[in-house]
């Protein structure tokens, strides 16, 4: 597990958003987002992008966590979009509520889920992890 901290800026505290490690990449800009989806894409991976916002409450409590599911499932591309930061992505999305969790195969959404609960998340997780591996057998 690494401390969660968000990319460089003139601020003191972290924002607690990306982990220290670079399995979560911080996504802050379109440019970015779309560099990282063809990456997937190539790689046939599932990209979980968590949408959140350095004071938001929830996204701090859940961002260890999140870190902590990068590690475990090294088969998916974790990515984290600062909504404040990249607004064309989050207007694009639809982000009405921090965190919100977007699954997706080839750039379209495949599930997505609102809020910080931990046991959903991982639920919903196991379960494209345990899709994807049928899929490959």
């Amino acid at each position: 597990m690494g401390l969660c901290m968000s990319k460089d800026h003139d601020e003191e505290e972290p924002s607690h958003l990306v982990p220290a490690d670079g399995r979560v990449s911080l996504i802050a800009t379109k440019e970015a987002w779309e560099q990282k989806l063809s990456e997937a894409s190539r790689e046939s991976k599932i990209v979980l992008a968590n949408f959140s916002a350095s004071w938001c409450g929830p996204c701090k409590m859940i961002a260890p966590y999140y870190c902590e599911l990068s590690e475990q499932y090294p088969s998916l591309t974790f990515l984290t979009v600062d909504v404040d930061e990249v607004t064309d992505l989050s207007t694009s999305y639809e982000i009405k509520a921090t965190p919100t969790f977007f699954f997706l195969k080839d750039g379209q959404e495949i599930d997505r889920l609102v809020g910080s609960n931990k046991a959903e998340l991982a639920a919903k997780i196991s379960a494209i992890v345990d899709t994807q591996e049928q899929c490959h057998s």
